[in-house]
């Protein structure tokens, strides 16, 4: 297995929606609803462009045999306010943060089901630490979802508070904010 970590590009947005589908659908399912899956999908999930423009979302490639780059997971860092969501989340707040004082955001992780489990997720995380503390963050908070939790808290990552996310319809989406600080060097 060969895997790239690269910027994610504005070409690649149709192949994050569908790896963020494919993820969000094959390893949330254990944690969550399918009503509270196919809400989340329409209302809170997605790529979030601005991630890209920023350059601080990162797309994990696979080459497959045919030679054609096979995205297989994706994440990201944010200087912006907003915790969670892509594009479509009407509750997005991105003025910028302030590194001496604010918690870079740790964002939008998903790894295709089929390669879930292969230390995908950790070498893009590792990049977006790298990143961050790089642009002079000292701390990093998330919104984790139930499934992610297991894996951010092996990474390092401690339970800050529980959430609820409003998905319409009367459905919630919890999920836990978790952070991090920079390691003393």
């Amino acid at each position: 297995m060969h895997i790239l970590i690269r910027l994610a590009e504005v070409r690649d947005v149709p192949l994050l929606s569908e790896l963020i589908a494919a993820s969000v659908r094959g390893l949330q399912a254990g944690d969550y609803s399918e009503a509270q899956l196919q809400h989340a999908l329409r209302t809170v999930y997605g790529v979030d462009t601005q991630l890209i423009s920023d350059g601080t979302y990162f797309a994990a490639e696979e080459a497959e045999s045919s030679g054609e780059p096979l995205l297989v997971g994706c994440g990201g860092w944010s200087k912006r306010r907003t915790l969670y969501g892509g594009d479509q989340f009407a509750g997005r707040e991105d003025s910028l943060l302030d590194p001496a004082t604010d918690a870079a955001k740790i964002r939008a992780f998903f790894v295709h089901p089929a390669w879930a489990r292969r230390g995908i997720g950790g070498m893009i995380l590792e990049a977006c630490e790298a990143a961050a503390w790089a642009a002079g963050f000292r701390r990093l908070e998330m919104g984790a979802t139930l499934t992610g939790v297991p894996f951010y808290r092996a990474k390092g990552y401690v339970e800050l508070e529980a959430a609820e996310v409003p998905l319409g319809d009367g459905l919630t989406l919890p999920i836990v904010r978790m952070g991090k600080r920079a390691l003393e060097l």
